[in-house]
């Protein structure tokens, strides 16, 4: 729509990315905001709530009632902002309102699945959940692909690709995709735990792509210049904005999850903009906690099959910490801290040669 007024009233302020990104960024924060009491109360009134897991520390019963589910709201309105505020006729963009809203349905369904059918914490089966990951993420990577989307493969530090994948990209964006998603939702197991690490790794994925598609800023950090990705980070900044706004209801005590509604979407979406900014690989880094919380519990289980031992506590990671007795809240701020600094570190890859 403001893109709209600048290309039929010539309100010249609108052309801007940033003026963009900024208006985006608060139309989803304020929708949010408005939106997620009234949510929550519906959501009590139908005993919308979350099913605690049974191995889980006993300090989460106390959790039992908290309504979930809560990414429809901010995904709705993520989505709402950018339409409002982007061009939809870039691909990129097209691909991620298409990603974000796929991914979500899933994260529906197995929160469904949970509440209505099961009314336990399992959800969709591994192998259902895989399908439809699958069959989302093929759909983002083909077009992708219609885009001319450049198959070479970049790593940190280093300004010049590495390799070009050409048909092989297919199967790494599709692990790509498939992979954050997962790692995001295997995260949000605290208050709050996995929204703060999500919107500072938006922030530096909105930078990213933002880079990209400026040719002044990235020949001179030597980065890869793509056409019109620049266009992403409105939709990165309205995934910030919203996100800020659930956090102000996530925030522990939390008066409502995500679920996996939310979750989903979020590593989904995250996958995405690392491909778009040609910063897979570094993405271990944008969201090394991510990483951390999923190969904890590869290990784990992994152990416990080859040895019939275990190497945490409990696993995801951020379990093992309350088992040795740390507090919920400084299990999260800890965790917090761990993403602030790799995403500094990640950013610093920037300029060094």
């Amino acid at each position: 729509m403001f893109y709209l007024l600048y290309s039929y009233f010539h309100i010249n302020i609108f052309q801007y990315i940033s003026v963009r990104a900024g208006l985006g960024f608060f139309i989803a924060f304020f929708l949010t905001i408005i939106i997620m009491p009234k949510f929550i109360k519906w959501a009590k009134n139908q005993n919308n709530s979350q099913p605690i897991y049974d191995l889980a520390p006993d300090t989460h019963q106390q959790k039992v009632g908290t309504p979930t589910m809560g990414g429809i709201v901010f995904v709705s309105t993520t989505l709402i902002a950018t339409i409002l505020s982007a061009k939809l006729n870039n691909f990129y963009v097209i691909g991620a309102i298409l990603l974000i809203g796929m991914f979500s349905y899933i994260g529906i369904k197995d929160d469904l699945s949970k509440i209505l059918t099961n009314k336990n914490s399992a959800g969709l089966s591994a192998k259902m959940k895989l399908i439809y990951q699958f069959l989302a993420s093929f759909v983002v990577v083909m077009i992708l692909l219609f885009a001319d989307h450049t198959t070479t493969l970049y790593a940190p530090f280093l300004k010049h690709p590495i390799l070009n994948m050409h048909y092989f990209a297919i199967i790494f964006w599709l692990l790509v995709l498939i992979a954050s998603s997962n790692a995001v939702n295997l995260t949000d197991g605290l208050d709050g735990l996995a929204t703060v690490p999500s919107i500072v790794s938006f922030f530096t994925l909105s930078l990213l792509v933002y880079i990209t598609g400026n040719a002044i800023i990235s020949g001179y950090l030597l980065m890869p210049n793509i056409k019109i990705t620049g266009e992403l980070s409105i939709v990165g900044a309205s995934f910030i904005g919203a996100l800020i706004a659930f956090l102000w209801y996530n925030s522990h005590p939390a008066q409502i999850f995500m679920g996996d509604s939310g979750s989903l979407a979020i590593g989904g979406f995250m996958g995405y903009m690392a491909i778009v900014a040609k910063s897979e690989i570094l993405l271990f880094m944008i969201g090394f906690l991510f990483v951390m919380e999923t190969v904890s519990v590869i290990l784990q289980v992994g152990s416990f099959k080859l040895r019939q031992k275990r190497v945490f506590l409990m696993a995801p990671i951020h379990h093992h910490f309350e088992q040795k007795g740390w507090h919920e809240n400084k299990v999260i701020i800890r965790f917090w801290i761990i993403a602030f600094m790799s995403n500094l570190i990640a950013l610093m890859s920037l300029k060094i040669r």
